[in-house]
Order: structure tokens, then C-alpha cells, then sequence
């Protein structure tokens, strides 16, 4: 999202709106938004920039928003409260100085579309084979963010394993990893395209072609 606006000197242009302070009543407003807790949908302005100078009105401003949730309905709500917070910071910071010059544009960077995959479906049951095969003991996840998002939501099957040892903190400065068993991860998928796929002479697919 970016913020536009005549910029100008801080003193000497004194009056003039500012893309920043637009896009931070934006925020606050982003900041009070509420959503439902199931289906888990969630929001997070991620990234600003802007401005020239400590002493220049900020003509131009950006963000960079993420919006998540298990089921498309709550997404395009979240979505459409986002853009009314989104004019809510550019109509109050016009009103603010009596003008007419902040304007705000969108661009989509990413789209991930919701879906689930069901739990008794073949290929979930060849991933939790494969777990008790190696003797773990495994666990369906809550939803996520993965490269599984679009194959499901074309009605094909997948999942997305976990590559082996433990993690915390995701995508934060205290994030850390424990190699301890890693070298479970490749196993347990290894026998899960092993299970889908089958083996010759050995075990049929699990997974039949055109198969949903």
C-alpha cells in the first residue's frame, strides 16, 4: 500500500497533509481490528517505509500488509475492513488539513487461497503411516501458510511434512533450530511418496491416477 501526497519542507510548508501520518492513522486503525478465533484469521502490518528527511513533510509512504485465514469468507472480510481502515487514515488526515492531496493505491503481492484437506484422505493417512512406521508419534498441525494452499484449493491432494528436527519462534530475532533426529524428516517423506506411489512387486498406490 502506498501512501501519496504534495511533501514539502516541515517548517515552511507547515499545513501540508503527510503520507506518513496518513498511513499511521491507517495503522492505528488496522491496529483495533477484531477477527474470529475459528476459523483462525489474522492480520500484521509487516513492513514501513517512507519519507525524505527529519525536517520534510513525507511525500510518499508504504506498507506491506499480511492477511491469513483457514476459510475464504473471513479473508475477504478481513480484507474489506483493512481497506476501510486504509481510507479511514487517508480521509482523516485530508480532513485534518483541510485538503484534498493524500490518495493511497494497492498492489497484491502474494495470494495464498484457503483450504483444508481432509484427515481420512489417503494422502494424509500415508503421512501418518510413514510417522508410525519410524516410531513417532504423529500429529495433524493447524492451518498454515504453505505450498500446499494452492494444489488444495484445485482439489489435489497434499500436505506439507515437516524437514526433521524442532523449531520456535518462527520470523522472530529469538527463532532457533535443533538438528537432534533431522534425518527423520527425509525418512518420513521418503515412505510417504513411497506409500502414494507404491512399490513394485511389493505394495499397490495408495494413491490411484485421477484420484481425488
Amino acid at each position: 500500500m502506498t501512501y501519496s501526497g504534495p511533501g514539502g519542507h516541515s517548517f515552511a510548508a507547515f499545513g501540508r497533509p503527510s503520507a506518513i501520518h496518513a498511513m499511521g492513522r491507517a495503522i492505528a486503525a488496522i491496529g483495533d481490528l477484531t477477527t474470529p478465533s475459528d476459523p483462525k484469521t489474522t492480520f500484521t502490518v509487516g513492513v514501513i517505509s517512507g519519507g525524505t528527511s527529519v525536517n520534510s513533510i513525507a511525500a510518499e509512504a508504504k506498507l506491506l500488509m499480511d492477511m491469513r485465514s483457514n476459510r475464504t469468507k473471513e479473508l475477504l472480510e478481513i480484507e474489506a475492513k483493512f481497506f476501510e481502515a486504509l481510507k479511514k487514515g487517508a480521509d482523516a488526515e485530508n480532513a485534518r488539513w483541510n485538503t484534498d492531496k493524500i490518495s493511497f493505491q494497492a498492489k497484491l503481492v502474494g495470494d495464498r487461497p484457503a483450504g483444508l484437506q481432509a484427515a481420512d484422505s489417503a494422502i494424509v493417512q500415508a503421512a501418518w503411516a510413514s510417522a508410525q512406521a519410524l516410531g513417532e508419534k504423529p500429529s495433524l498441525g493447524s492451518g498454515s501458510s504453505t505450498e500446499s494452499n494452492l494444489p488444495i484449493s484445485l482439489g489435489i491432494p497434499a500436505v506439507t511434512l515437516g524437514g526433521g528436527g524442532k523449531d520456535d519462534n518462527n520470523h522472530s530475532p529469538s527463532e532457533w533450530f535443533d538438528p537432534t533426529d533431522a534425518y527423520l524428516g527425509p525418512q518420513r517423506i521418503f515412505l510417504t511418496i513411497l506409500g502414494l506411489s507404491g512399490v513394485e512387486g511389493s505394495a499397490a498406490p495408495l494413491l490411484s491416477k485421477g484420484k481425488r
